[in-house]
């Protein structure tokens, strides 16, 4: 398993001085966010952040940002994926193979939004895969549908679509109704990508992404979720998506020294691979 750090870590840092940043402190791949993505691009090309990237030797492993595609309806719809769509070009471009997308929001929940979600996800991965990128979908602890582990992987069996796999956000995994026993349905073939974080001195059911504190000095037991996603042949990315924002106070550089420190940390016998090869495939 490779290292990796989200762009949410550091949100009110620009794209442009998280790449430096990120660098600096040891990190050679990146999760983009979406919309600090589109407002480099606002003023500058493609080529451009490739360059970017390229001399800050970082990778762009996944993206996220993505939601409203399982249940919206009508002009709703037709905007989330109008802009799902144009998205899916820039990451062509950029040669990113993840998208994580979020599960979408109702306090009711019906069978047939279950059946429709499926359907949906089916539709937005074989599109994703058109572009060569596959959909990792993460599941949220206030979801009215998709809160769980178990669901999100049953979501994604029904979907029928090779193009669609789990996000694994540990957050939202021990502060939600998921159980230890759902990691039993992980397989290497439906763990797209994994999250990480951690959690001290806030009840579950009232921590909010705001908690969210670097990961190994709370009190989620992280270990034995990367030693069962190792044992399952998940070589992939661990990214850190750290949603706190007096961390984002904090100097960029000082989080990524901070945060790649962490992350090692917690692989521990799972990171097999040199640090020359954390960009790579």
């Amino acid at each position: 398993m490779k290292p990796c750090i989200s762009q949410a870590t550091t949100m009110s840092t620009p794209l442009e001085a998280d790449l430096p940043a990120f660098q600096r402190g040891g990190w050679r791949a990146v999760e983009l966010w979406l919309t600090k993505l589109e407002t480099y691009l606002e003023g500058h090309t493609i080529d451009e952040l490739r360059g970017l990237l390229d001399s800050h030797d970082v990778v762009p492993a996944a993206a996220a940002g993505q939601g409203g595609l399982l249940l919206s309806r009508g002009d709703e719809r037709e905007i989330h994926w109008s802009h799902f769509r144009r998205r899916l070009a820039v990451l062509k471009e950029l040669q990113v193979p993840i998208l994580i997308v979020a599960s979408d929001f109702t306090r009711e929940p019906s069978g047939e939004d279950y059946g429709r979600a499926a359907a949906m996800l089916g539709e937005a991965a074989e599109l994703a895969g058109s572009f060569g990128v596959r959909i990792a979908l993460e599941f949220h602890k206030a979801s009215g549908f998709c809160a769980s582990l178990d669901t999100t992987l049953a979501l994604i069996a029904q979907c029928g679509s090779n193009h669609a796999g789990v996000c694994l956000d540990l957050f939202h995994y021990y502060t939600g109704p998921s159980k230890f026993e759902d990691l039993a349905y992980l397989s290497r073939d439906n763990l797209a990508w994994v999250q990480v974080c951690d959690l001290s001195g806030t009840p579950r059911e009232l921590a909010g992404d705001r908690d969210r504190i670097l990961p190994g000095e709370g009190d989620f037991q992280i270990d034995p979720i990367l030693d069962h996603v190792g044992r399952i042949g998940y070589d992939g990315y661990v990214s850190l998506e750290v949603l706190n924002p007096q961390l984002w106070q904090v100097p960029a550089d000082r989080v990524a020294d901070l945060g790649h420190q962490a992350v090692c940390r917690v692989l521990g016998q799972w990171n097999r691979y040199p640090p020359e090869t954390w960009g790579g495939a």
